[in-house]
């Protein structure tokens, strides 16, 4: 008798447990509570009315808007207009802006601090700095590093000098966000909460995904992907079933944040077209459907790679630092990770030989492979 009422009160547990469970899950993607990802566009072309357009076509399969224009941040009213929509709207959103000293009628800081009073949760944070690393890598205006005698140099020159640039807005103690295609590590090392890989230029998705993942994986933080160009000229974007692809390909690989870029103003909606925007309901459906699928692959085998070596990673020939060419070590390395690439696909991640790789984050990996492996 005593066994069966055991047996009786475990199954009327294990029922409880699983109807809690399932109504949990249910509420989540109904936006009752915090969503696991995000899932939405950057808004980067046009005025106010552009913006509460788009929201208007995508708040019904997206949780999630970024103002991408600086320039609408510059009045305040107009700022506060356009957050006003996008919360009323039923989405969160980040909002980027630029240098602080470009404000003269208010104070970000102050804005940003009364925002996340008002807000809550559906203000995700500051976008602040575009392609860091990227910029670094290509030489470009705005890069951190002009000159240093060795990696270590550039490498503390790069963290250092970002680290002071983005502080206005790490102090408000929201989450920093910024885009790169390179040099991840840095990124996060210098005090970003969130980066996201630029999916685009036909560069190797799985490769930055690598790259980022692990970055954010050995710090703590967050990773996500914007989708942007694929062409230099019209349409910009690929094909809705491209764009559907890499947000599946994100989403199983564990990203956080997943978001279409629309620039410049080609439709009514900046780049996106109705196929698009079908692509978008079509994974926002699969998301709901498949919620097990995020992050099943995992980064399960680590390549890591000799402290402070910023190399850019779009070929074998790529520079370091946007300083050096060492065509024979980095063809070296780039060749290790295709193979390393090739062989676990996903389930790899790219780390660095640094200080904050403690014995913790090693035990995470199921393998490690250390750039000066024979």
């Amino acid at each position: 008798m005593r066994i069966t009422k055991s047996i009786i009160i475990i199954v009327v547990m294990l029922i409880v447990t699983l109807s809690l469970f399932l109504v949990a899950l249910e509420c989540r993607w109904n936006g009752k509570t915090s969503p696991k990802i995000f899932v939405g566009v950057e808004f980067a072309y046009g005025d106010a009315n552009d913006c509460k357009r788009l929201v208007d076509k995508v708040k019904n399969f997206t949780n999630l808007l970024i103002v991408g224009l600086p320039e609408l941040t510059f009045n305040q009213t107009q700022l506060n207009e356009i957050c006003d929509y996008i919360y009323a709207s039923g989405l969160h959103f980040i909002v980027m802006f630029t240098n602080p000293q470009s404000y003269i009628t208010y104070h970000p800081y102050v804005w940003i601090m009364k925002a996340s009073e008002k807000y809550n949760e559906r203000f995700l944070g500051v976008y602040y700095y575009d392609e860091p690393g990227g910029k670094q890598l290509d030489g470009g205006v705005g890069r951190m590093v002009v000159e240093a005698e060795n990696y270590t140099e550039a490498a503390n020159i790069y963290v250092n000098y970002l680290r002071a640039h983005i502080e206005y807005y790490t102090y408000t103690r929201v989450n920093v966000f910024t885009s790169d295609y390179g040099l991840y590590w840095f990124d996060y090392k210098a005090g970003y909460d969130v980066v996201l890989i630029q999916f685009g230029w036909n560069h190797s998705k799985p490769l930055n995904i690598a790259l980022c993942r692990g970055a954010a994986n050995a710090y703590g933080k967050d990773w996500g992907v914007v989708i942007t160009w694929t062409f230099t000229s019209p349409p910009y974007l690929a094909s809705g079933e491209e764009l559907y692809n890499d947000l599946v390909l994100a989403y199983k690989a564990g990203a956080k944040f997943l978001v279409v870029f629309s620039y410049p103003r080609i439709t009514p909606y900046g780049t996106l077209t109705e196929e698009h925007f079908e692509a978008l309901e079509k994974f926002w459906n699969y998301v709901q459907q498949n919620p097990w699928d995020h992050g099943v692959y995992k980064g399960e085998v680590g390549y890591v790679l000799p402290k402070d070596f910023g190399f850019g990673f779009r070929g074998a020939n790529d520079n370091v630092w946007g300083l050096w060419h060492d065509n024979a070590f980095t063809e070296k390395i780039w060749n290790y990770s295709q193979a390393y690439l090739q062989k676990y696909q996903l389930k790899l991640d790219i780390l660095y030989d640094d200080e904050v790789l403690s014995d913790q984050i090693k035990g995470r990996y199921k393998k490690l492979i250390w750039w000066n492996e024979p």
